[in-house]
């Protein structure tokens, strides 16, 4: 007969299946390898079955782990729903792993730590800087409790709450003729090189949306690769091009560099930025709270964006 597991060994399953790597789970749970392997080795011999397929390439889950993975998962969950039921509730407190996009990290971070100091002292962040895809990879192994991306995500089983929404607006050089300019209708972007980010970025894909808008047929992709939005700054300013810029990200990439910026005619193209976290999370109210955080460090720092309140989407 199968004995009941343990809350230990059952971590130790679910993060061994989500990481598919004993030291990566061992680093997660912050145990030793040969400790993950006992517990996981114990959970097999309670249930009778293999669970995890150890080869001296990969590590596999088994149709039986497989089977009973969602209810490891479930079950892991609800004790961290027990934990979180027994402190303190209606404020953040402890820990929280954040990934946010390099987009909106160097521009956000200043104004929002600031504002995680004075008004949620409790919180403790822990910051991971990765794009869209790598974040999504991150939230499904548990990697991370919450990301900050540009919406929408279209995810099973993860929870979308925006949070602000910003325009983009148009770096060229100081001596470009659009620099300064005003009320630029979209259609410019057919006179202009546009240099974008490399592939990855979020922002390369939803600049080629406005550039798809635009109808613009050159978007200058061969004249340079940079996997950095200064980068992609700096040549701007020596003249090999104009790029799209979130405006949250002026008051920076304009600082000594030889830039003039253009802004569009209404309606002007932009993005929605948001949090995003896992549906089966416990958090949810918590992250709600983060939210509210956001939007607060947005407007505390002056940050030329505007807050969206009162939206919950589920994205899958």
């Amino acid at each position: 007969m199968a004995s009941t597991p343990s809350v230990a060994q059952l971590r130790a399953f679910v993060a061994v299946s989500r990481l598919q790597h004993f030291g990566a789970a061992a680093t997660q749970l912050g145990i030793s390898q040969p400790t993950l392997s006992q517990l996981l080795s114990k959970l097999e011999a309670n249930l009778g079955l293999q669970l995890i397929e150890r080869t001296s390439r990969r590590v596999l889950v088994t149709p039986a782990g497989q089977r009973l993975l969602p209810h490891a998962e479930a079950a892991v969950e609800a004790v961290h729903a027990i934990v979180d039921a027994a402190e303190p509730a209606g404020w953040l407190f402890g820990a929280l792993r954040v990934g946010i996009i390099p987009t909106i990290a160097p521009y956000l971070l200043p104004t929002l730590l600031g504002t995680v100091h004075d008004e949620a002292p409790d919180l403790r962040l822990v910051v991971r800087e990765e794009q869209t895809h790598r974040l999504l990879d991150a939230l499904r192994r548990d990697e991370i409790d919450v990301a900050l991306l540009a919406l929408p995500i279209s995810e099973p089983g993860l929870v979308a709450q925006p949070v602000y929404e910003e325009d983009f607006v148009l770096a060229v050089s100081a001596d470009s003729e659009l620099a300064g300019a005003t009320d630029v209708p979209i259609e410019a972007l057919r006179r202009q090189p546009l240099l974008l980010l490399d592939e990855g970025h979020c922002l390369r894909d939803q600049a080629l949306e406005v550039c798809a808008l635009a109808n613009v047929q050159d978007t200058g992709h061969d004249a340079a690769r940079a996997s950095s939005l200064p980068t992609v700054v700096q040549l701007v300013a020596a003249g090999m091009g104009a790029t799209l810029l979130p405006a949250t990200a002026v008051p920076v990439e304009t600082r000594g560099a030889a830039l003039g910026i253009a802004t569009f005619a209404d309606p002007a193209p932009g993005r929605r930025v948001g949090i995003v976290w896992r549906a089966a999370s416990s958090r949810g109210e918590r992250f709600l709270d983060l939210a509210r955080v956001i939007r607060r460090a947005v407007v505390d720092g002056g940050l030329p964006a505007r807050s969206v309140v009162g939206v919950d989407s589920l994205a899958g």
